[in-house]
């Protein structure tokens, strides 16, 4: 029973016993617990018709300590509401509810970790002074994909100068390698590598794609496997979203995460990158290991590692002339080459190599 309905029967009661009994003093109380019962029902019924709460976020996804807008909207019903309040889970405290409240709320939210995240439903309580009667009013839960944070790489000291340059080697402009296919024209592309035959038959510019051209980028590889805590796999989850991301600022990467079989090329103007970008956001550490044996390639190379262990054999294969074992955890003597978002990156050797 509602504290309305308990408050009407407590009247009805009073009355009953004034009419039976000829207690004249009981009047005036139990006519005014079923007057105020009634017009606490009857005030917060009219509040809630016609009454709506929409909720309005940003994005589907954004990274994570990122400011994420959040629109809060209610609309008044018949008329002006009795009292009530807010409540927002996102929010620290709920926000009352009544004539002279705002009825339209912005607010920026951020989101420590990465992952999948469902907002709750926020709910509009109306009700009366007294508590006697309620209406509630909700909104849609909101699905929302909290990406890695993408930091600075930076030498072991703290600058940052010219280590993505050192590291992404340009491609190599070879008249040895044979045409593999075609894409559309880059800005910046020589004009050699133009295919005029395509320009005079369908007046769409494409570049020739050379074979050397994927080979010869750095190459980012994720190993979820082993992480010692939570915070240790979301470092290396960071350290790979940012080496990718300077990478193709630099001339273009390429990313090969857990259980695929085949690299996903990134542009320098990070056209392919979101997509990837929302995988990482979902990795764990149970996911399926790389594929070692799909690593040989001629660019620089990132192994970037959840968890401790020694190089994989994947990596000491490398036919990479630079190779990189990233990683949140302590590995050894070898002073880092680069620093990001937690993680040591540290060459790996022909000693390395053959240790393996």
């Amino acid at each position: 029973m509602t504290r309305a309905g308990g408050a009407a029967a407590l009247g009805g009661l009073m009355l009953a016993a004034a009419l039976t009994f000829g207690a004249s003093t009981l009047y005036v109380p139990a006519v005014a617990l079923l007057l105020l019962a009634v017009v606490a029902v009857v005030w917060v019924a009219l509040a809630a018709a016609g009454a709506s709460l929409d909720r309005r976020g940003g994005p589907h996804s954004v990274e994570e300590e990122h400011p994420w807008p959040l629109t809060l909207e209610w609309r008044r019903g018949v008329v002006r509401p009795p009292g009530g309040e807010l409540v927002e889970p996102l929010l620290e405290r709920p926000l009352p509810v009544g004539g002279r409240t705002a009825r339209r709320v912005r607010v920026e939210v951020r989101f420590e970790r990465r992952g999948r995240r469902t907002l709750e439903s926020p709910r509009l309580v109306l009700r009366d002074p007294l508590g006697l009667a309620r209406r509630e009013l909700t909104a849609p839960a909101i699905e929302l994909i909290v990406l890695p944070r993408v930091e600075p790489v930076l030498a072991p000291g703290g600058g940052g100068g010219g280590v993505i340059g050192r590291m992404a080697h340009p491609l190599a402009a070879s008249a040895e390698v044979e045409p593999d296919a075609l894409r559309p024209y880059r800005p910046g592309t020589p004009a050699a590598r133009i295919h005029w035959p395509s320009v005079a038959r369908t007046g769409e510019v494409l570049e020739r794609r050379l074979v050397a051209d994927a080979d010869a980028l750095p190459l980012v590889v994720l190993d979820p496997r082993r992480p010692p805590t939570e915070d240790a796999l979301d470092r290396a989850l960071r350290a790979a979203a940012s080496l990718c991301v300077h990478l193709a600022r630099a001339g273009g990467c390429v990313l090969m995460l857990p259980g695929d079989r085949r690299a996903s090329e990134i542009d320098p103007h990070l056209h392919a990158w979101p997509p990837l970008h929302i995988r990482l956001a979902l990795v764990e550490a149970d996911d399926r290991a790389p594929v070692p044996g799909r690593v040989e390639r001629s660019g620089a190379l990132f192994w970037v590692a959840a968890g401790a262990g020694t190089p994989p054999p994947g990596l000491a294969r490398a036919a990479a002339a630079e190779r990189y074992l990233v990683t949140p955890v302590p590995t050894g003597p070898v002073a880092a080459s680069f620093v990001v978002a937690g993680c040591a990156g540290r060459p790996i050797g022909r000693q390395s190599r053959v240790a393996a």
